[in-house]
């Protein structure tokens, strides 16, 4: 019986010799190939594991996963800051570059991703899982502050169902994680950090989560991004500035942002756009400080303070018993004059915002209701003082 396990050192690619430290993408399509040629029967296509051991290999050809039951993994999500390393005089370091199962993204044969996962036809790919090695996309160019390389680390590019992406390590990519059409996907227990938009999940999804992952992306795109999303769960994660945003929903119904930790330099660290409803906003830990590091000082997202901490767009939505920390200096609040918001209810029926906590060393409104709500309800979430209320279809109760 011919085993279902291979590992990228011992294949040999049939016709030519090619060392998976050279070449590693073209290393996996021939072993994927290997599996559709022994694997013929549809009532008999248990799929295969391919292994990465430590090391670090090259990818010059763009990998194309088009089976079901394929799984991808490594010894070690080998993490490390670039953006530490190209800002920092490194004479006497320890380590350089990422390490584990250590995945660079060079050319891609023209392609921007590393991975494409896609296929035509049904049913859709199923039980794909990419787990424990590093992808690093090496290099920003000439300015190593700009989250721009045109990289793709991982891009699903057709529906899919019960796919994974576990304890992986990405860096230096301009996208990291694209995910098209997601059922039941998990993405968990990753380092996905130094990216220009982290993860993105596009096209619609239901019942998939992100959790406990530790997240932090660019002034160009967003940590966590889904559009058209019903049911998904995004929590456990700690997420870093730089992001436009931390957590970016757009036209996502009940879907759930419970118990992360969001640190933003930036206001917007939860945005809900469009036609959000009926979304649980609830135990997160805000935390609105001002940038410190020296090559992104005077770098915004391009909002203002009065944009809000989180803002709402949509009906039905609850926002509840989230913590909020807002310390910035007076002279950093943007526009000149604006008074900061914290929960800003910009559009929407039937919004709830209750038993919120802000602890703030600036003058803000902790709530703010635009003109074009109705039949808000905000209870135990700041003084009376603190609500700027622009609709009369309301009801309040002020923290005693």
């Amino acid at each position: 019986m011919e085993t279902n396990v291979y590992d990228v050192t011992d294949w040999k690619v049939p016709g030519r010799p090619i060392d998976p430290r050279n070449d590693i993408g073209a290393v996996i399509n021939s072993i994927i190939a290997d599996i559709k040629r022994r694997q013929t029967d549809p009532a008999d296509k248990p799929g295969a594991v391919i292994y990465i051991p430590p090391g670090t290999y090259s990818l010059k050809t763009r990998v194309v996963v088009d089976i079901s039951f394929l799984t991808i993994r490594g010894s070690g999500h080998g993490f490390t800051s670039l953006s530490i390393r190209y800002n920092s005089d490194t004479t006497g370091w320890h380590e350089l570059n990422p390490g584990g199962s250590h995945i660079r993204v060079e050319n891609t044969d023209g392609h921007a991703e590393a991975f494409l996962v896609a296929r035509d036809g049904s049913p859709r790919l199923s039980a794909i899982a990419f787990e424990n090695f590093a992808l690093d996309g090496v290099s920003f160019g000439a300015n190593q502050n700009s989250y721009r390389n045109g990289k793709v680390g991982i891009r699903f590019g057709s529906d899919n169902d019960s796919v994974r992406v576990r304890g992986m390590g990405m860096v230096y990519l301009e996208q990291a994680l694209v995910i098209q059409g997601p059922d039941a996907l998990d993405v968990s227990g990753n380092f996905i950090a130094e990216c220009g938009t982290c993860v993105m999940i596009v096209g619609g999804s239901q019942a998939s989560r992100v959790a406990d992952n530790h997240l932090g992306a660019g002034p160009v795109g967003f940590s966590i991004f889904a559009e058209n999303s019903n049911g998904l769960l995004i929590t456990g994660n700690n997420v870093f500035p730089r992001g436009i945003d931390s957590v970016h929903l757009k036209n996502c119904f009940r879907s759930n942002v419970s118990a992360n930790r969001l640190q933003s330099f930036y206001p917007g660290s939860i945005t809900l756009e469009g036609n959000c409803k009926e979304n649980l906003i609830s135990s997160n830990m805000f935390e609105r400080v001002a940038e410190s590091y020296g090559p992104f000082l005077g770098v915004s997202n391009g909002l203002g303070d009065d944009f809000g901490v989180v803002q709402i767009n949509g009906d039905g939505n609850t926002i509840t018993a989230n913590h909020v920390t807002y310390v910035i200096a007076p002279d950093q609040v943007t526009p000149v004059g604006a008074t900061p918001a914290v929960f800003r209810i910009r559009s929407g029926d039937q919004n709830v915002v209750g038993g919120n906590h802000t602890i703030t060393n600036l003058t803000v409104h902790t709530v703010v209701l635009d003109a074009g709500t109705t039949n808000s309800h905000v209870y135990d979430s700041g003084t009376e003082a603190q609500l700027l209320a622009q609709s009369a279809s309301y009801g309040f109760r002020p923290t005693p």
